[in-house]
């Protein structure tokens, strides 16, 4: 079962339930046969903690002060860049409620199962007679649920873990010709912002009876359910709600639900099926539960359905927004790290394959998001730095991109590569489709306007000197985590300057002339890329983060090809990284850099270390520790990328193909994959020969780098074009 995954007995844990989405609402599925639970989320749910009055600190008169004395040597003036506050976290993202379904007692041991169709996005239970599915429309954005089973006791329950206390909830069901409307409405604690979720309930025979706060239905031939959950200030209209929701049903109620998922399933189909791998699994693996198959470390069949299971969960995570850390999907309101957009590599890595691996619906919410932020963006360049233009914020919720994320250990106020990396996927996205997005045009521009302002200080050779400068989310080992020409800040600022003059000609010649005055890299007595090109910074190796290798992915700046002295120096870095706490998102980032450096036996062992390290949920929702520790999406959205990368590399010039293939999968087939010159693609390899497909959409000369070499490529648009390749 590469499509889908499957479990023959109840997820009695909420981190193991089945997942959809459509970007803005979510359904978590899990629970015993007599007592179902839908756990509804959505992406703007945030609980107000006194961020949203947060606002980044003014510290822009104090810039050259602090510039003079960490230049003059003071390596630990940076701790002193603060305006006194405490550390605040965004607003954490929380779940709704539970959707919960009780039926008369059973042990649900006859013919038990729980699945979850990546091609539809339904999730199902079916047992004893009784069969219930969800899925969450992309065309209507509704939770659609289906309920096969006589007698059923309906209720939305808030009642999750952790909710707090003093949440002011209150109930409403009442009974309509169809069936019943179910309400819920909580507001939080101090504040005036509140959430409300609304719940039709439609009934096929049978009697219904309210029980509030819910409803009992009682010899019943179905029950369609059709939910939707808005945050708000004001009063909604609960009934203009569920009007809004009974004129989704066809006339005459004829086959409702099928009606519905037919809507829905077109273009999550169609975009879910963009992209497959095929690893030449044992057929009686691929037929195992994911409980089962995630126990066989080693089989292909693992890395084909989570190959899937990550492109189905970062599709169905991004919409309105992008995923979060934890996708789209919590049943906890304690959610780790509030649950935020985390710029510093956890958004960057999960959606890393939206332009290759072709989910342009995850590429369009981060560019939604990056462009409604932009006005925030430029108000954390004026007061922390005094410059015009954009500085990405380290943190948010979604609401704000202010930057107040900060303190002493992380100093994330001085991180200024936060935009370049946001802009990547964007930029690689035009890349691929040969069209430029203006709304990325006008956020480059002003990320170039901010080096112009920003980058004033020189070194005694006359190269610029990114100060202050931070490295996510390391320090050096001899001073203070704030210091000088993090080689991450030196990577972003360049490629931002340089993309930013491709977009606009009419300002080329000074963005880069502007960027050809930063310094190099620096190489360390050690041999490696140091991750600070500031003489006298030694390198702190036993740590998760690999921002200093940014110039070896996710950009070219640092290549086998193209700068081979700089990529050994990259390689030796990586050699020498440690693990540290053994996040996951540490070793997938280590995998991606791996496969740029053309390293497969490290790709092998960084993925040996995710899959061996239990890192996934019978859901295949991933975790962020070993042992399952901490709900997580890093590892679930990401593993999609490293695969692609280890099989397919392309930049505007060039194609690689199988660089970094490790010997554990002899054979396989990737098909439909996107390249940044136009080109869509299919690779098939076996321990003999490798085929690939280029169907171009422009005409344009590459460089095809294979083992053998390289060599000049000519695609033609519209003309299929056949590569044969017996030596890789």
């Amino acid at each position: 079962m590469t499509d889908g995954t499957w479990e023959p007995r109840p997820a009695t844990r909420w981190e193991d339930g089945f997942l959809s989405g459509n970007g803005h609402h979510g359904a978590l599925a899990f629970g015993a046969p007599d007592d179902e639970r839908v756990v509804v989320t959505h992406h703007t749910l945030v609980r107000p903690n006194g961020a949203e009055h947060a606002r980044p600190p003014r510290l822009a008169a104090e810039l050259p002060a602090l510039q003079d004395r960490l230049l003059a040597g003071e390596l630990d003036a940076a701790e002193r860049f603060t305006d006194g506050r405490p550390l605040q976290w965004v607003q954490p993202f929380h779940p709704a409620f539970a959707i919960r379904l009780r039926r008369p007692a059973t042990d649900g041991s006859t013919g038990y199962r729980r699945s979850v169709d990546f091609t539809t996005g339904v999730a199902q239970s079916e047992y004893e007679g009784c069969h219930s599915r969800v899925f969450v429309s992309r065309a209507d954005d509704v939770i659609v649920q289906q309920v096969t089973a006589p007698d059923l006791d309906i209720s939305l329950d808030h009642r999750l873990p952790n909710a707090p206390h003093d949440l002011a909830v209150g109930h409403g069901a009442v009974l309509t010709p169809d069936g019943a409307l179910l309400t819920l409405r909580a507001r939080y604690p101090g504040s005036d912002r509140a959430y409300t979720g609304v719940t039709l309930v439609v009934v096929t025979g049978g009697r219904t009876t309210l029980t509030p706060p819910g409803l009992r239905i009682t010899g019943a031939d179905s029950v369609l359910l059709l939910t939707r959950v808005l945050r708000h200030a004001d009063e909604p209209d609960a009934l203009a709600e569920a009007r809004a929701l009974g004129e989704l049903l066809p006339d005459g109620h004829d086959d409702p639900y099928g009606r519905l998922l037919a809507r829905h399933t077109e273009p999550h189909r169609t975009a879910y099926r963009r992209v497959t791998l095929d690893l030449g699994a044992d057929p009686a693996e691929r037929a195992l539960p994911g409980s089962e198959l995630l126990k066989r470390t080693d089989s292909p069949a693992l890395l084909e359905r989570l190959f899937a299971a990550g492109r189905y969960h970062l599709l169905s995570a991004g919409g309105l927004f992008p995923p979060r850390l934890t996708g789209l999907w919590t049943g906890d309101w304690d959610t780790a790290w509030a649950g935020a957009f985390t710029n510093d590599a956890n958004v960057n890595l999960q959606t890393a394959s939206a332009a290759g691996a072709a989910l342009p619906e995850v590429t369009a919410a981060l560019a939604s998001l990056i462009d409604r932020q932009l006005p925030d963006w430029r108000d954390n360049a004026r007061e922390i730095f005094g410059a015009r233009g954009v500085v990405a914020p380290p943190h948010s919720d979604g609401e704000s991109g202010l930057t107040y994320h900060f303190s002493r250990e992380y100093p994330l106020h001085l991180w200024t590569a936060g935009a370049d990396w946001l802009l990547k996927p964007l930029v690689d996205h035009d890349e691929t489709r040969g069209e430029q997005d203006p709304r990325t045009a006008r956020a480059l521009a002003e990320v170039a306007l901010f080096y112009e302002d920003f980058l004033t200080r020189t070194d005694e050779d006359g190269h610029l000197v990114v100060v202050p400068s931070y490295s996510p989310e390391n320090r050096p080992a001899n001073a203070s985590w704030g210091a000088l020409n993090a080689a991450m800040d030196l990577s972003a600022a360049r490629h931002a300057l340089l993309t930013a003059a491709a977009y606009h000609p009419e300002r080329a010649d000074a963005w880069r002339a502007l960027a050809d005055r930063l310094p190099p890299h620096r190489i360390n007595s050690d041999g490696a890329l140091a991750e600070w090109a500031w003489p006298g910074l030694d390198d702190t190796y036993d740590h998760r983060h690999l921002s200093h290798l940014y110039g070896v992915w996710p950009l070219d700046e640092i290549t086998p090809y193209d700068t081979p002295e700089l990529a050994e120096a990259a390689h030796r870095a990586l050699e020498l990284r440690g693990a540290e706490n053994d996040s996951a998102h540490g070793h997938l980032h280590h995998a991606l850099v791996a496969a740029r450096l053309r390293d497969g036996e490290r790709v092998a062992h960084a993925l040996g270390q995710v899959l061996g390290g239990d890192f996934f949920h019978d859901s295949l929702m991933s975790a962020h520790y070993p042992n399952r520790d901490v709900y997580n999406a890093d590892a679930a959205h990401t593993l999609p990328a490293v695969l692609v990368e280890m099989l397919v590399q392309s930049t505007p010039d060039r194609l690689v193909l199988l660089p970094a293939l490790p010997a554990t999968f002899p054979q396989g087939e990737l098909r439909g994959v996107r390249t940044r010159f136009g080109a869509e693609l299919d690779l098939t390899w076996n321990p003999h020969e490798a085929t690939a497909v280029l169907r171009p959409t422009r005409t344009h000369r590459v460089e095809l780098r294979t083992s053998s070499g390289a060599e000049p490529l000519d695609l033609v648009a519209g003309e299929d074009h056949v590569l044969r390749l017996e030596a890789w």
